[in-house]
Formats: C-alpha cells, structure tokens, sequence
C-alpha cells in the first residue's frame, strides 16, 4: 500500500483527490468503507478496476491529512 496511488488533477473531479489512473475520488471509497462495506464487495460491486491497496491507500491518505491538521481551539 502506498500513499502515491493518491493523484491530484485540477482537470479530474475538480482536483479532489482520486485513486491514480482512475477517475474514482477518494471520498467515495471512503464512504462505503465508513458504510461496513467489505473491500471485497467494494471492488466486486461498485469498482472492479481498483484493488484492496488502492482501498488502502485511500485509508491511509485520510490518516495522513488528519495527523496533519492543525487544531485551533478557540475561547469559550
């Protein structure tokens, strides 16, 4: 698994984050994981064309744009 099959493409869903090579945005692979939705059934019924690494990687860059976010707490 690996963050580089992350792409950017201001030209591919409006520069949203998808798995490279593919037009698929991470968010909505995110979605199903967060639904229960095995990495099987997902690449079986809604992406035939990504594998559990991709699935992974869209994971793992969802971790890594979390740790990297700075937290500004305000006053109450």
């Amino acid at each position: 698994m690996s963050i580089e099959r992350i792409s950017i493409d201001q030209k591919v869903h409006f520069g949203k984050p998808c798995i490279a090579g593919t037009r698929i945005p991470v968010y909505c692979v995110l979605e199903l994981v967060q639904a229960g939705i095995t990495f099987d059934e997902i690449v079986k019924k809604y992406y035939p064309d990504i594998t559990f690494d991709d699935i992974k990687a869209c994971i793992q860059y969802a971790v890594e744009l979390v740790k990297s976010e700075e937290v500004h707490i305000g006053e109450v």
